[in-house]
C-alpha cells in the first residue's frame, strides 16, 4: 500500500506560479510512474505529466514549456512547478502513482489539492 499527500495548492493570479508536492508514504521512485493529472469541473481527469523510474518526463501539450515536473527521491517527493498559470489550468490536481507488471497493476491517487487561476 502506498499513500500519496498533495500539498501546495491556492488561489493565484493569471500569469502566477505555484509549486505542488506529493509526499509518498515510502520509497516508491524506483519502480513505479509518477504522474500529476488534473480535473477541472465538468471535465474527466487528464494528464498534467508524469516522470517514469528511469526519470524520463512527459507533459500534456497544454502545459509545455510551463509546468515542470521532477522528484527528490531521498525525500519520497514529487514536485509540479507551475509558471505563466491561465484561468484554464484551474482544476483540482491529483497525484498518481503507478506500477505495472506482466501479471498486476497497481495504481495509487492522493486526495487532489486545488489550484484556483483567477484575477
Amino acid at each position: 500500500q502506498v499513500q500519496l499527500v498533495e500539498s501546495g495548492g491556492g488561489l493565484v493570479q493569471p500569469g502566477g506560479s505555484l509549486k505542488l508536492s506529493c509526499v509518498a508514504s515510502r520509497s516508491i521512485f524506483s519502480t513505479y510512474t509518477m504522474g500529476w493529472y488534473r480535473q477541472a469541473p465538468g471535465k474527466q481527469r487528464e494528464l498534467v505529466a508524469d516522470i517514469t523510474s528511469d526519470g524520463s518526463t512527459d507533459y500534456a501539450d497544454s502545459v509545455k514549456g510551463r509546468f515542470t515536473i521532477s522528484r527528490d527521491n531521498t525525500k519520497n517527493t514529487m514536485y509540479l512547478q507551475m509558471n505563466s498559470l491561465k484561468p484554464e489550468d484551474t482544476a483540482v490536481y491529483y497525484c498518481n502513482a503507478v506500477l505495472r507488471t506482466s501479471w498486476r497493476t497497481l495504481n495509487y491517487w492522493g486526495q487532489g489539492t486545488q489550484v484556483t487561476v483567477s484575477s
